[in-house]
């Protein structure tokens, strides 16, 4: 699975790719999209610039990830951020044993590595209520409070090195920004069968309203006779049908879509930090303390308004085969 990508991704720098990987990058986009964008003249050549600019930001995107975290299966030990996203380190070794990401990658040959590199995604949770509180020596009660949990715990691309990790990681991203500019193909392609589908129907029953002689005496609530009224629909219809074109228009509508997605992905996917101070009990706090650390969280944002806390993580390879048994 676009195996090209992971030649790009080898340490290329931003905007200086071998043709033929930005050839075999471009006919991945049409695969992963509407294989019909082919028989538009030019697909390569219009969709080359966004594609370039697609392969920069996921490289961009995965290089801004620091170094693993190393986690320990026995004992997270101090890490303020381990401590945050796992109650414990039971909780923590129970839920990283039981992926299946992890599980799958540890069948193959591979999982004979010493270490394993993942991204870890979690998704951060906050919920309001009321708990108690010292106001000086004296315990406030019904004091509201927000308590901040991590759920959703997922290892992503495990592999037996940090490169290969990345490498997987870039790609991801890039089918990632695909799927967005799928999915706005389908609507198009949806309402365009929907006008077509309104339009069959209202002209059947407007021959057969016809055929039968209704609306020469017969009107609707307004004083407007159904053949009428119905006509008007289909203008309206045929109206919309126009704007967006018939199979040849919408093929290049759809190309619009995937040259607009890939050719600005910082709109669509993108990064950044997030500070947060929470104590051992998750309770926010709006000043760092020893037992409550300002904590630096890398999260990845998408335009469907998604988000989720994400860094990686190495692994002891001998850890896992034991804790799997």
């Amino acid at each position: 699975m676009l195996r090209f990508l992971q030649s790009i991704f080898g340490g290329v720098e931003q905007g200086r790719y071998p043709e033929s990987l930005v050839k075999a990058a471009i006919e991945r986009a049409v695969d992963g999209t509407d294989p019909w964008l082919r028989a538009l003249s030019g697909y390569k050549k219009k969709l080359r610039p966004a594609v370039v600019r697609a392969i920069d930001h996921v490289v961009a995107l995965v290089d801004k990830l620091p170094p693993p975290l190393t986690v320990d299966l026995e004992n997270y030990g101090t890490d303020p951020r381990l401590k945050a996203f796992f109650m414990s380190t039971a909780e923590m070794r129970q839920i990283l044993c039981g992926d299946r990401s992890l599980a799958d990658f540890l069948k193959e040959p591979s999982s004979a590595a010493s270490q394993v590199i993942a991204l870890l995604m979690l998704e951060k949770q906050e919920k309001v209520g009321f708990g108690v509180a010292l106001s000086g020596d004296v315990v406030v009660h019904d004091v509201p409070q927000v308590t901040v949990s991590f759920v959703g715990h997922r290892l992503i691309d495990p592999s037996d090195n940090e490169e290969k990790t990345r490498r997987q990681l870039m790609r991801r991203a890039y089918d990632h920004l695909l799927s967005i500019a799928l999915g706005r193909i389908a609507t198009v392609k949806g309402e365009r069968e929907d006008l077509e589908r309104r339009r069959t129907l209202l002209n059947a029953k407007l021959d057969l309203l016809q055929r039968v002689g209704w609306g020469f005496d017969e009107t609707g609530p307004a004083g407007v006779p159904p053949s009428a009224a119905l006509e008007v629909q289909l203008a309206q219809i045929e109206a919309k049908l126009e704007e967006v074109g018939g199979e040849d228009r919408v093929l290049d509508v759809c190309l619009g879509i995937v040259s607009d997605v890939l050719g600005r992905p910082e709109e669509y996917l993108w990064s950044g930090q997030e500070k947060l101070i929470v104590d051992r009990l998750g309770i926010k706090r709006s000043e760092p303390a020893d037992d409550a650390p300002e904590l630096t969280l890398g999260v990845l944002y998408n335009s469907a308004g998604q988000n989720r806390v994400l860094t990686l993580v190495a692994l002891s390879g001998e850890e896992l085969r034991g804790a799997l048994g």
